[in-house]
């Protein structure tokens, strides 16, 4: 029996693709060893338009009407999402006011994420880290409410131009502040509060240049925020005495 050109051609096609995704070299990432309430957390050097992530979260300010800055992976993720968070920006659909939302599902074949949460920062000149903590809360609640397992976020503030905050820093204060609302989440759970459910992991993305310092700072605000969680008082928020 003869093989069919066609065929032929399919399988070598095949098998091209298969060893060139071998030699593929993975992002690097660190995983940090502790699994904080049993959330597998890692910096990822990665971008916000290659993770396969059940949520993937950005964080944008404020719309200008002189016109919004676009650099490196915001610029990136912009196209690979055929434009749709310039256009929602542009038409003042999506303000970006501290804790505005927006969720949507990617367009097919465009980004791995199944589904893509876009939280405001404000006005750029009021960012502080303050204004992460926030989103750190958003984050773990949405997470939660949308029951995303596996949560990547991206905060794309060195790529809107703006140096304020050191990289490091602002995760910091991202990941102590969902890993304490998540905590307030489970405890709720326990209580019969709320339904079951669990994250099980949260990738933060960083750049080449900013990765080292995530890592150190994340590691700390991870260390930081156990011990404080730890603390809190055990007893149910609902008495039950009369």
């Amino acid at each position: 029996m003869k093989t069919k050109p066609f065929a032929l051609g399919l399988a070598l096609a095949c098998l091209v693709a298969a060893a060139g995704a071998a030699d593929s070299p993975l992002p690097k990432e660190n995983v940090f060893a502790t699994k904080p309430l049993g959330i597998r957390v890692s910096i990822k050097m990665d971008g916000p338009y290659m993770e396969a992530a059940d949520l993937q979260l950005i964080c944008l300010f404020t719309h200008k009407a002189s016109g919004d800055t676009y650099h490196g992976a915001a610029k990136e993720t912009d196209a690979h999402l055929g434009g749709i968070l310039s256009a929602l920006r542009k038409r003042g659909e999506f303000v970006g006011e501290l804790g505005e939302t927006f969720l949507f599902t990617p367009p097919k074949d465009s980004i791995p994420a199944k589904r893509f949460m876009v939280i405001g920062l404000g006005e750029e000149k009021d960012l502080s880290l303050d204004s992460l903590r926030v989103v750190g809360r958003l984050a773990a609640r949405e997470a939660v409410r949308l029951k995303a397992k596996h949560v990547a976020w991206a905060p794309v503030i060195r790529d809107e131009g703006n140096t304020t905050i050191e990289v490091g820093e602002g995760d910091r204060a991202f990941i102590e502040q969902m890993l304490s609302a998540y905590d307030t989440e489970k405890r709720l759970q326990a209580q019969a509060l709320a339904p079951e459910f669990s994250i099980e992991s949260v990738v933060i993305e960083a750049g080449p240049a900013f990765f080292e310092s995530a890592v150190k700072q994340v590691g700390e605000g991870i260390a930081s925020v156990t011990a404080e969680l730890g603390k809190r008082e055990a007893a149910p928020y609902i008495s039950t005495g009369k």
